[in-house]
């Protein structure tokens, strides 16, 4: 793949953003006080009767919610033959979201916000794992849509959809309280940075498969 170089700088790129943000949380969190401020309250009171919207919107990125919908693909994607495509989509979730983002969770050891919570959340608050699942799951669907749609203003249509909803699921987070806007920005850090290093493999497995399946 000729772009691959590009995507790991890129990830690369996503990855130091997100360790220096966690390192700022972790021992200079103060830094951070006024950007937070700010957008929390931007968000939270320039929508007031946003409450039910939010609580609808948080759902698409619930554990639950995401390991029902990865299921619901991958097994679309197994009936369909697509074999690559259905096992990058369930390690990518299995990894971020299973693995890399709770770890990375007990490492900066973010408290949460002390605004009221609107839902009840136990863990540390950096980075955001409900903004890295949506970040990794629907990205990856925003990829996989490149691929099975060939319709050019469906395609695109679709994408930008998915897109909308990740940046909605990161607002939610902060709406309700339970999230810095800082948390949101690592989560979907960690989400990019998985999503853009394993791209590059995936599409040269994806393309050595189907070479092999029509050579067979």
């Amino acid at each position: 793949m000729k772009n691959k170089l590009y995507y790991q700088f890129f990830s690369s790129c996503c990855l130091l953003v997100c360790f220096f943000l966690g390192y700022v949380v972790r021992f200079h969190e103060g830094w951070l006080r006024s950007f937070d401020d700010i957008l929390t309250n931007a968000i939270r009171f320039s929508y007031p009767n946003g409450h039910g919207f939010f609580m609808w919107i948080t759902k698409f990125a619930n554990p639950l919610s995401i390991v029902l919908l990865v299921a619901a693909c991958a097994l679309l994607l197994l009936k369909g033959k697509r074999y690559i495509e259905s096992l990058w989509l369930v390690s990518n979730l299995a990894i971020v979201s299973g693995v890399f983002n709770p770890l990375l969770k007990l490492v900066f050891q973010r408290n949460r916000p002390t605004l009221e919570h609107l839902v009840v959340e136990h863990s540390y608050s950096f980075p955001s794992g409900h903004a890295a699942a949506s970040m990794i799951f629907y990205g990856t669907l925003i990829v996989l849509l490149g691929i099975f749609i060939s319709n050019q203003k469906v395609r695109l249509a679709s994408q930008i959809l998915l897109g909308l909803l990740i940046l909605l699921i990161g607002c939610s987070r902060v709406y309700l309280g339970v999230h810095f806007p800082s948390d949101i920005i690592g989560g979907y850090l960690v989400g990019l940075t998985w999503l853009t290093f394993t791209y590059p493999f995936f599409d040269q497995l994806r393309f050595t498969w189907r070479f092999k399946g029509k050579q067979a």
